[in-house]
């Protein structure tokens, strides 16, 4: 392994992601990939990578790098205290590192996630065309533990001449767009009026393949149970205890629990750490 990134500090979860693997949900495969994919592509544009280069999800508790060859490397997302060996570094613009330099990465101040780029991108073996790690199914990569060393490629392009880029703030509450999904005659009118005035707190039992809310229960019209049937991104899915499941991006591609709805964009959901309030808004009936 000629240049490598090795792992000094994983951290609570961190995975290599790339804009995921579409086109496989017929054969039980999920798409996977970046829960931000913007911050991503971000990340890589800055250091020269094409957006599909694979680089690093980091979750909330940060991680420690070193890097055996001169790299440029970028971070997007989460806002986090950046320390390239004992330098100070800022989110969101290129930072040089040389040869053996360490880069530690804080605990979010804000937010969940960080997305790292490596210029040349973390170059381990596909799975069906991508570098994610898909934590439902177990393809790609496992997430990073202490000691991992991960390859990296050739560098592809300059660094972005920038010196900062604008970082949106994470929001307290989220409001999502919800359409209906191909189970709402299952749930009673009542349930939809309250999935659409009540407010709703991300659990801490939430993770990369959905994000648990913990609310009013949801009343059923219907009692008894279906066949599994193809799930989507952003499925709102409502098992027996009433409480809507979001589904993110290792989602299972199908399941058996009536689909209310879908969430039009689950992105802001990347950065929902448990407590979060989500309010739901969009049908019309």
């Amino acid at each position: 392994m000629s240049a490598a990134l090795e792992v000094l500090r994983a951290g609570a979860l961190t995975t290599v992601q790339d804009l995921g693997r579409p086109g496989y949900a017929h054969l039980g495969v999920p798409r996977s990939g970046a829960l931000d994919p913007a911050a991503l592509r971000l990340a890589n544009r800055l250091v020269g990578n094409p957006e599909t280069a694979a680089g690093l999800e980091i979750t909330l508790t940060g991680c420690a790098l070193r890097f055996t060859r001169a790299v440029t490397v970028a971070l997007t997302g989460a806002p986090a205290d950046v320390l390239v060996e004992r330098r100070p570094g800022d989110i969101g613009r290129p930072l040089s590192l040389p040869a053996g330099a360490v880069l530690r990465v804080g605990p979010a101040r804000a937010g969940l996630r960080t997305w790292l780029a490596v210029s040349g991108g973390i170059a381990v073996e596909p799975v069906l065309g991508s570098r994610a790690t898909d934590t439902l199914s177990g393809l790609g990569p496992p997430p990073l533990r202490d000691g991992d060393r991960l390859p990296l490629g050739p560098a592809a392009g300059r660094p972005a001449p920038v010196d900062a880029t604008a970082t949106p703030p994470v929001p307290a509450r989220l409001r999502l767009e919800l359409r209906l999904g191909p189970r709402h005659d299952w749930f009673t009118a009542a349930a939809l009026d309250l999935l659409l005035s009540t407010a709703y707190a991300v659990s801490p039992l939430s993770n990369r393949v959905g994000a648990r809310l913990a609310g009013a229960a949801l009343p059923r019209a219907v009692a008894g149970e279906l066949p599994s049937e193809g799930l989507v991104l952003g499925a709102v899915q409502v098992p027996p205890d009433g409480q809507p499941l979001i589904f993110l991006a290792d989602h299972p591609t199908t399941g058996g629990y009536p689909v209310l709805g879908v969430v039009a964009d689950v992105t802001p959901l990347a950065q929902a750490r448990p407590g979060t309030t989500v309010r739901f808004h969009g049908p019309q009936r």
